[in-house]
């Protein structure tokens, strides 16, 4: 690498070289590094542009951070965010304020301790109940809240990202890849609890009564719910007062009615139609898919409700990005590389490195908009949330950049300034009194980690990982020395449950898949070894194998982590892992309805003995 790039580089946070998986130096090709500065607008493709761009004077940051009790010196006058003034040097109040055309965010130092306490992963479309279309909804979300309060003496769901989709067939199924980080998945929506269906006539609540989706299908076909819903909808917008919306929630709601016309990626809409200076939208459309909006806030709003007995209540999940033709990136497309695709470096995993086709925040952009993009989304999330757990929280340090045209293994990092972005995640966490959760799994820099206990916030704990790998043969570590600053689980939705993995399920799919290499004997090996070790595990803490899947709760419960969560699936026993990785329709991903109804969940005597096992581990 040449010094003079690599000093570009550096100074425009992108990574020159990292470390591997093995934790082995691994240099980045500087055709890469230039591709990816040209990202962020600076022109790298000769030795003389390269001495162009280093010279060019810097500007000074445009967002300025604070913890709480510092003060901030200089000179001039702040203009508060509620208004008031403040002549520097002065110690400012928590929020975020204007110096000149910067930005200054005051955050508090950490977050209110977590209570400890149990509860559930769900993946809420399948949920279903014998009220619900199709799948698992809003109201599903306030029973399990509610009777997992009472009965099963749960504190905390962490649900499934229920963010926005694009109102268009075949619907999105990932929840992973929404439109819109900012809005809400009508496809949640309990049609028969809308006042607008109380309100209606006879006739009109026949209609939308026949228009029910089927709920014993074997998958959960979102086409089928989105269709019958959506219908439903319609019916009852008619007798609904129009009100046009404004803002933010007007943006999203334009893009939503040109998608209806136009298709879910608005890249491939007719060229006027691109950009939102210049689109015109049927302004009932706009406002229907704004009622809509409405409508989740009022059913998200009554669900939270339900969880309040809960120590901690309900977790939202909230992905690392959004889909890159949706209502997000075509309504504040300043903030996002848009041909970047964000992924992982090759691991042991995946040899060819992860495209996960997301495109990251700009870096630079954020700091001009003073964070306001990022501001949102974790806003929009806490509106009607008791938590948040951010997926993949080390993309608030770096995320891998993919540049055109190049494979998952030609990327490299792009920094971003964390103590900003923690900032932000800690302002808006305290002033929605919400526990902060990240996603720190797999290869992640121990500053993270760090970062987030120090500020108030809990890492994540799986127990298939916890090993000592600092030590031969990787052995795995007792439970009793877990972190206590963790959300503690067996398994994740895209790992094998528990019953799966006892039975090798998850080795039998990736191989019927021509997911291996080779012949997957070494695979079913390993498997083998690594249920023999768990089994040793159990024995050496004393607890009882007879039953393998309520042994592995109980070992959990072991646990100091003040967050101990397990999923339906696990307790059920079923086999089938929510999602797997790798694959799109090769295996059912996300489409998996839960083997029993709801009423049945909660009389099961397996889900019965888990919960106790849980429960009573919150007492030690």
């Amino acid at each position: 690498m040449d010094d003079e790039l690599a000093a570009l580089a550096e100074a425009h946070g992108v990574a020159t070289y990292y470390e591997d998986a093995g934790q082995r130096r691994a240099d980045v090709d500087p055709d890469v590094v230039v591709a990816v500065l040209a990202q962020l607008d600076v022109d790298a493709s000769t030795p003389e542009a390269v001495r162009r761009a280093l010279a060019a004077p810097r500007p000074e940051p445009k967002t300025l951070v604070l913890r709480e009790g510092e003060v901030l010196e200089g000179t001039g006058t702040v203009v508060l965010e509620d208004g008031g003034e403040v002549t520097l040097p002065a110690e400012l109040p928590l929020g975020y304020h204007r110096l000149g055309d910067r930005t200054v965010v005051v955050a508090p130092r950490g977050l209110r301790p977590v209570p400890k306490t149990w509860g559930w992963m769900l993946q809420l479309y399948a949920m279903r109940s014998a009220e619900s279309w199709g799948m698992g909804d809003f109201a599903d979300l306030a029973t399990i809240a509610r009777r997992s309060a009472e009965e099963l003496d749960a504190g905390v769901l962490l649900v499934n990202p229920v963010q926005a989709i694009s109102p268009t067939a075949p619907v999105e199924r990932s929840p992973y890849s929404p439109s819109s980080r900012r809005f809400a998945n009508p496809l949640y929506l309990r049609i028969t609890d809308l006042p607008a269906y109380r309100d209606a006539d006879a006739a009109t609540r026949a209609a939308v009564d026949a228009l029910r989706s089927d709920n014993d299908t074997e998958l959960i076909d979102y086409d089928a719910v989105w269709t019958a819903k959506k219908a439903a909808l319609e019916l009852l917008w008619a007798d609904v007062d129009h009100v046009a919306p404004e803002g933010d929630l007007k943006d999203f709601a334009r893009f939503c009615a040109l998608a209806e016309t136009h298709g879910p990626d608005w890249r491939s809409w007719p060229e006027p139609q691109r950009d939102p200076a210049t689109a015109t939208a049927d302004p009932d459309r706009v406002a229907f898919h704004a009622w809509l909006q409405d409508l989740c806030e009022q059913q998200l709003a009554d669900a939270r409700r339900a969880a309040g007995a809960m120590p901690v209540g309900i977790v939202h999940d909230l992905p690392v990005g959004v889909h890159p033709g949706g209502a997000d990136t075509w309504a504040v497309r300043d903030a996002f590389a848009p041909d970047v695709r964000v992924g992982a470096p090759p691991d042991a995993f995946s040899q060819l490195g992860q495209d996960w086709n997301l495109p990251p925040w700009r870096p630079d952009k954020l700091a001009e908009q003073g964070y306001e993009p990022f501001r949102a989304v974790i806003r929009n999330v806490l509106k009607h949330a008791d938590g948040i757990r951010i997926d993949h929280v080390a993309g608030l340090w770096r995320l891998w950049w993919i540049p055109p045209g190049e494979p998952p293994k030609r990327g490299t990092y792009v920094h971003y300034d964390d103590n900003a972005m923690l900032a932000v995640l800690t302002l808006e966490a305290h002033r929605a009194d919400a526990v902060v959760v990240g996603e720190d799994l797999g290869t992640v820099e121990p500053k993270v980690t760090e970062a987030l206990h120090a500020h108030g916030m809990l890492s994540s704990a799986v127990l298939w990982f916890q090993r000592d790998y600092d030590q031969p043969g990787h052995p795995l570590v007792p439970p009793e020395k877990w972190t206590t600053s963790a959300m503690a689980s067996i398994s994740t939705h895209d790992l094998p449950t528990v019953a799966g993995f006892l039975s090798a399920e998850h080795v039998r799919v990736r191989a019927d898949l021509g997911q291996f290499e080779g012949a997957p004997d070494g695979e079913y090996r390993s498997a083998a070894r690594e249920r023999a070790e768990l089994v040793e595990l159990l024995e050496q803490e004393g607890v009882a194998a007879d039953d393998l899947i309520t042994a592995f709760h109980a070992l959990l419960a072991r646990a100091p982590s003040l967050l101990l969560l397990t999923s339906p699936q696990d307790a059920l026993g079923e086999t089938r892992q929510p999602n797997l990785p790798g694959t799109v329709d090769q295996y059912p991903n996300w489409r998996i309805p839960l083997p029993v109804g709801l009423a049945e969940l909660f009389a099961d005597a397996r889900v019965r003995r888990v919960a106790a096992a849980l429960a009573s581990g919150r007492g030690r």
